[in-house]
């Protein structure tokens, strides 16, 4: 009979999303994969975030079916929102929408194995360390990959940036190319309005973030978040050349940007409201 942590797991997710979990190719199998997901993990992952996905942001998704059903695959999509609440509802958004079932593997920043507790919740469901051995071993494996190449300048940019691009960094290009896996880009609209920032402290390094905000709100707002997948990007064709060119990189990277920025522009001008 199963335990009482089981059925109340059970009756948090659903029996949908229990049996996606259950038919995760990437989980198949007993124990833990090499980055420390596990099964138990995902599907306690994919609970904590339901209220979140469904109530409270209000995930409002398309284009889900350019993800390719199988092989390696990158997700390079915006970042914003003080905190990377984007990033945890693009995870979940593939997790419960993909089709067959896919578990992204996200890139957190290098400091989040740092923070205690949370560095093992996120990696139990399916969350990496960005280190280059773990994108390529990704990669290699044929699993999706999911970067945001803003990095933490997305997050931390001020209002009058809002869904404007920021640095961008081409690593993802390269990785695409060298393991010819499409790039798909995605856009993120909501995360940007979601919590203003009152401050941010730059002297301030807990764990070896670059800094700590300070929320103008006590909690985020719930805006709607809207998640835009536009068609894949084959950048080893696309671009011909030496992939050791940091020419070569920039220009595969810009045209990855250019394709999320335009989805951005389109979802910001064609959404009916900030909560609607």
């Amino acid at each position: 009979m199963p335990s009482l942590k089981k059925r109340l797991l059970g009756l948090a997710l659903g029996p949908r999303l229990r049996r996606r979990v259950e038919t995760l190719e990437e989980l198949q199998g007993d124990g833990y994969d090499p980055f420390g997901a596990h099964v138990s993990g995902t599907r306690v992952g994919l609970a904590s975030t339901r209220f979140l996905y469904e109530l409270y942001f209000r995930v409002d998704s398309e284009g889900i079916e350019h993800l390719p059903a199988s092989g390696p695959v990158v997700v390079a999509a915006n970042h914003g929102g003080m905190l990377p609440f984007d990033a945890a509802m693009l995870h979940t958004d593939i997790a419960r929408r993909s089709d067959p079932p896919r578990l992204p593997r996200t890139v957190a920043d290098r400091f989040v194995p740092k923070l205690p507790f949370v560095s093992t919740f996120f990696a139990r469901g399916g969350v990496i360390s960005g280190t280059r051995g773990n994108v390529e071993r990704v990669l290699a494996s044929g699993q999706v990959l999911v970067v945001f190449p803003e990095g933490t300048v997305g997050i931390g940019k001020p209002s009058s940036e809002r869904y404007r691009l920021q640095t961008w960094r081409g690593g993802h290009a390269e990785l695409a190319m060298r393991y010819r896996a499409p790039v798909v880009p995605a856009a993120i609209v909501g995360p940007d309005e979601q919590w203003p920032m009152l401050a941010r402290l730059d002297g301030v390094n807990l764990f070896g973030a670059p800094f700590l905000p300070v929320p103008a709100t006590p909690l985020p707002l719930p805006v709607r978040y809207r998640i835009r997948y536009g068609e894949p990007l084959a950048l080893h064709e696309m671009f011909d050349g030496d992939l050791r060119d940091p020419e070569v990189i920039r220009a595969a990277a810009a045209a990855v940007k250019a394709r999320v920025q335009a989805m951005i522009d389109e979802t910001v001008e064609t959404r009916p409201g900030l909560y609607r």
